[in-house]
């Protein structure tokens, strides 16, 4: 048996204990690092630029330095499939037939006049053409992945989504890069 004696100590020792836990947290917060804040990501899913919070379409979109990244393998349009969530692009024809599905809904259609229902937008130029899709990726600001019925912006063949390529727009400085293998 436990003496009361014990008992009372214990419990003494437990409400102290307690009563210095908050002392310890009430701590000042180190000033956060400016490296460490996230940066504001905009957007023009909806043909005007917003951020991408403000936007009421369920959309991916991957930066310059992102694409570039993802691209190091291969400047194939088909690294998107393992980095944008519920797309596949397959191809059975190497790169000049790229069919993308968006949660699903694609056309496996072969034929060169079938419609897509995921639709490629390049720098807001709607590519129909099977052999325009399968470009590289290249000098690409960003590519926004929108997901769901965008026929109200994007026209008829966007019941899927639609994949948008915004390129590189020129600046005030030189800049260049070259490639060789």
């Amino acid at each position: 048996m436990i003496s009361t004696h014990t008992w009372r100590t214990a419990m003494a020792s437990c409400c102290a204990l307690a009563l210095l836990a908050p002392l310890a947290l009430a701590q000042e917060a180190a000033p956060a690092d400016e490296a460490l804040k996230l940066k504001s990501v905009t957007v023009t899913a909806t043909k005007r630029t917003e951020d991408i919070q403000d936007v009421p379409v369920s959309l991916t979109s991957l930066d310059a330095s992102a694409l570039q990244a993802y691209g190091q393998a291969g400047e194939d349009i088909q690294f998107l499939t393992a980095r944008v969530p519920s797309l596949i692009i397959e191809t059975s024809f190497g790169r000049i037939f790229p069919r993308p599905y968006i949660r699903g809904l694609g056309n496996t259609d072969f034929d060169f006049n079938a419609s897509q229902p995921v639709s490629f937008i390049y720098d807001e130029i709607v590519y129909e053409n099977p052999v325009l899709k399968g470009f590289p990726v290249f000098d690409t600001a960003r590519v926004e992945v929108l997901r769901g019925p965008q026929g109200t912006l994007f026209g008829r063949n966007t019941p899927a989504g639609a994949l948008k390529f915004e390129s590189v727009k020129p600046g005030d400085e030189l800049d260049a890069y070259a490639r060789a293998s």
